[in-house]
């Protein structure tokens, strides 16, 4: 059962919100069961059980949801990283989403194609948009205001979340699945130690072979380098670095943050002295490791949760 068959037999049986916010989060596919993007059900390799599950299943979300007396109408859609070669489905996943839920977000994970091949972009984009769509067409059973959903993403996850913001597509009225009839833009946008550019010093050069491909033209990366790809409808942005990163070198998020202002887009932005990457959230004792208490005071601040 798909996610959008879900909610119809929720409607049809008229079951109160209440007792499905009760069961335990539930997978389910991202498009309909007879979409191409459907890779089956194959074996995946687990690198650890906090980092990396390798993608080899069909796309899907995972909706936490708040108990309904405690949802403030707020939801985020999140990317997990892994270079787009897998995806850190724990540490930058559902430890995220059961954050979100505690803190009366609906939180939505998002498995998305990767791994190269045929899962280059606009490949993952296109699940990007097809998460923040559905959501927001399933806003009211959801409890959620369709005027408050963002997207997060980490990593190579973060530049996921970074194209959504900057290659968002208005909603298709006429299209026959009311999903494609939404917005893809998110409302907000959350990109912790994002990968950004795919040129220059920065660049991150394994992300962009996984998303590109290994020949892929400086032309190519350069249209996919989403820091040249914000207009003042870029939506508004907090962005979580540190300064010793080795992985994906903090001038990623320097970058996006320059374009932010640059198109008058609201922005903030924490760099941190110590953290590396990779750090998720409230892991450590670092000031890096509590980025999160920063992220809700920016949400309180924009009237996004209360």
């Amino acid at each position: 059962m798909n996610l959008s068959h879900l909610f119809v037999a929720i409607a049809i049986l008229a079951l109160p919100l209440v007792a499905f916010a009760a069961e335990a989060p539930q997978e389910e596919l991202l498009w309909p069961t007879d979409h191409a993007a459907n890779q089956g059900d194959e074996p995946r390799t687990v690198d650890s059980a906090e980092w990396t599950e390798r993608v080899t299943k069909s796309p899907t979300l995972t909706t936490f949801l708040p108990a309904t007396d405690k949802r403030n109408g707020a939801a985020i859609v999140i990317c997990p990283g892994g270079g787009y070669s897998g995806l850190a489905m724990e540490k930058e996943g559902r430890e995220v989403a059961e954050w979100c839920r505690q803190h009366g977000i609906v939180g939505v994970v998002l498995r998305y194609r990767c791994g190269g091949g045929k899962n280059l972009q606009p490949v993952p984009l296109d699940d990007v948009q097809r998460a923040i769509r559905t959501v927001r067409a399933h806003a009211k059973e959801l409890g959620v205001d369709p005027t408050k959903i963002g997207v997060l993403g980490f990593s190579a996850g973060g530049h996921l979340a970074s194209t959504a913001a900057t290659m968002f597509a208005d909603g298709d009225p006429q299209a026959a699945d009311p999903i494609d009839q939404q917005s893809s833009r998110p409302d907000f946008a959350v990109l912790v130690y994002p990968v950004i550019t795919f040129v220059g010093d920065a660049a991150h050069r394994g992300s962009r072979n996984n998303l590109l491909g290994p020949d892929s033209s400086e032309d190519l990366a350069a249209e996919w380098s989403t820091d040249r790809r914000i207009t003042d409808k870029t939506p508004p942005t907090f962005l979580v670095h540190a300064n010793d990163d080795s992985g994906v070198l903090p001038k990623n998020s320097i970058l996006f943050y320059e374009g932010l202002l640059a198109n008058k887009v609201p922005a903030e932005m924490h760099i941190y002295e110590v953290g590396g990457h990779g750090f998720g959230m409230f892991r450590d004792k670092r000031p890096a490791d509590l980025w999160a208490n920063e992220l809700e005071a920016w949400l309180k601040s924009r009237a996004i949760i209360d």
